[in-house]
């Protein structure tokens, strides 16, 4: 006679059925035995192929559902493509004067769109076009430039602050306060103006000093709250030294939220470069193909002759600065799980 377990059709054991019963013989045990531990092997298999869900995994699945978010992908992709390959999308070089745009250039007249020159001529005698495609090149460059530089001085206080805390932190902090206290764009002006010369490096210099104490509280704060986790605590109690703790739990940790701030920030170094250039502190050099510089120099002066020379440059560094904040915001909702809705 067959075992009752091994026949065809038999439902399969119920919760309480894999418990030893009077009456079971030592084989019956085994098989219960057996089956219960196929069964947590597969559980297990699965468990592995399905793999878990990263946090960087899980903010870029939620990137890639957010409309938001690819709006401001497209609008930076285009800007950095362009930017990139300025020189074969350009259709002429941005400093050459051409004859038949010179020499209809008066001072009451500055030729507009024609056939070679869709978006017409500067106030020298330069397709603007083509100005306006190297300037993005440019103000790339400024733009990241200067974010980078007041990243990496604003994490360095910030990790500093955050790590020795006491005395150190209370005299850091209170110098981003004074900092903070002060208008950006009047901070970037007074910078600017203790510069024995004005140019392309103290604009940047300026916009990447402004956005320090930004860094530095952000990162500050995130470090404190770092201190008092379970991980942090382990580490020490296991006698892990205070500088691997700091340098390999605390600051890969805190990272995260400044990473998005920079995106942030790009918008606002563009914005504030060219302000700087619209007041006449920036790069003096009219051969430079600079957005803030072209809606500074010549479309602030020919306003009444050709309005256009200001429309183009301050409607591309609109939408440019639109496209990283609105990237920004929609990474920060996706990575900090407080700000999602």
């Amino acid at each position: 006679m067959s075992d009752p377990i091994t026949q065809a059709g038999t439902p399969a054991p119920r919760p309480g059925d894999d418990k030893p019963r009077p009456g079971m013989s030592e084989r019956s045990i085994g098989l219960l035995g057996d089956r219960k531990k196929a069964r947590l092997d597969e559980l297990a298999r699965a468990g592995v192929d399905q793999g878990g869900v990263s946090l960087v995994r899980d903010a870029v699945r939620r990137l890639r559902r957010n409309p938001v978010a690819i709006v401001g992908a497209v609008i930076v992709g285009l800007f950095v493509l362009m930017a990139i390959f300025a020189p074969l999308i350009a259709p002429h070089d941005a400093v050459q004067r051409f004859d038949e745009l010179t020499k209809n250039l008066t001072v009451d007249t500055i030729p507009g769109a024609s056939g070679d020159f869709p978006l017409g001529s500067d106030p020298l005698g330069r397709d603007f076009l083509s100005r306006m495609i190297y300037g993005a090149r440019q103000t790339l460059f400024v733009g990241v430039l200067a974010t980078l530089i007041g990243l990496a001085l604003g994490v360095l206080i910030g990790a500093i602050a955050g790590a020795f805390g006491g005395w150190v932190d209370v005299v850091l902090m209170r110098l981003t306060d004074v900092m903070l206290a002060l208008p950006s764009l009047l901070l970037a002006i007074t910078l600017v103006a203790m510069a024995s010369r004005s140019s392309q490096w103290t604009v940047i210099f300026a916009v990447a000093i402004v956005s320090v104490p930004i860094f530095a509280r952000l990162l500050r704060g995130s470090m404190l709250a770092q201190r008092e986790s379970d991980h942090v605590l382990a580490a020490r109690a296991l006698g892990v030294k205070e500088r691997n703790i700091v340098l390999r739990h605390m600051l890969p940790n805190s990272l995260t939220a400044v990473i998005v701030q920079a995106t942030l920030t790009f918008a606002v170094a563009i914005l504030d470069a060219a302000a700087l250039s619209f007041l006449g502190l920036g790069d003096p050099d009219i051969n430079r193909a600079e957005w803030g510089l072209m809606l500074g120099v010549d479309g602030q002066r020919y306003f009444e002759v050709r309005p256009e020379l200001a429309y183009y440059p301050a409607l591309a560094i609109i939408v440019v600065a639109l496209g990283f904040t609105l990237l920004g915001e929609a990474m920060r909702e996706a990575i900090d799980p407080k700000n999602r809705r």
